[in-house]
């Protein structure tokens, strides 16, 4: 019997490579919009919580493949911000950030002067799995850790290279394979693995 597809809501080079390196093998075919020979319309990221984001942008794509359909949301808290980015994450600082980096220079900039112990942050990711109908399943991931001085390294995406974990490194230092492991998306995703196999397997 073949496997089940499963629609990713992202065409986020470096998501994709995550989810399908930690699912692959969960028993469904994964594809992305491209793929699969669709072209998802943004989905408004106005939600309270990552949770509905993610939950938002899984039911589009379910409801435009007509497959069930994988999302996530996720973003970094600052406490020494009041928990900014948050939900905001992903536009932070509004249109005139032109991208990660600006986005990373913005926060490093607001936290000038402020004590590596005060700068406590968390990486959050929810993951969202939505079949038609609107069945959903979520699942999250929390890592903490602290705001760098200065980025370091230069794998990963987003705000990777200012995280810094327990022993030191940033998530931007990690390999491809460690991050799998341990990171706030990778958490959430493997909370779901689980669930993914036993659907399948009905």
């Amino acid at each position: 019997m073949p496997n089940p597809r499963l629609m990713l809501a992202t065409g986020n080079a470096g998501k994709v490579r995550e989810i399908k390196a930690i699912l692959g093998d969960a028993g469904w075919d994964i594809l992305t919009p491209r793929e699969f020979g669709i072209v998802l319309a943004p989905v408004a990221e106005g939600g309270r919580s990552y949770t509905e984001n993610a939950i938002s942008k899984a039911v589009a794509a379910a409801a435009a493949s007509g497959l069930p359909a994988l999302a996530d949301d996720s973003g970094i808290e600052v406490d020494a911000l009041d928990g900014q980015p948050g939900v905001t994450s992903a536009r932070y600082g509004g249109p005139s950030m032109r991208d990660d980096h600006d986005r990373n220079a913005l926060i490093l900039r607001r936290l000038e002067g402020v004590p590596m112990p005060r700068r406590t942050a968390r990486f959050r990711a929810v993951v969202a799995l939505v079949f038609p109908g609107n069945r959903v399943f979520t699942r999250e991931g929390v890592v903490e850790g602290h705001v760098a001085l200065a980025p370091q390294g230069a794998n990963g995406f987003g705000y990777d290279p200012i995280f810094l974990r327990p022993d030191g490194r940033s998530t931007a230092e990690l390999t491809p394979d460690e991050k799998d492991r341990i990171s706030h998306r990778g958490i959430a995703l493997a909370a779901l693995r689980p669930l993914l196999e036993e659907l399948r397997a009905q």
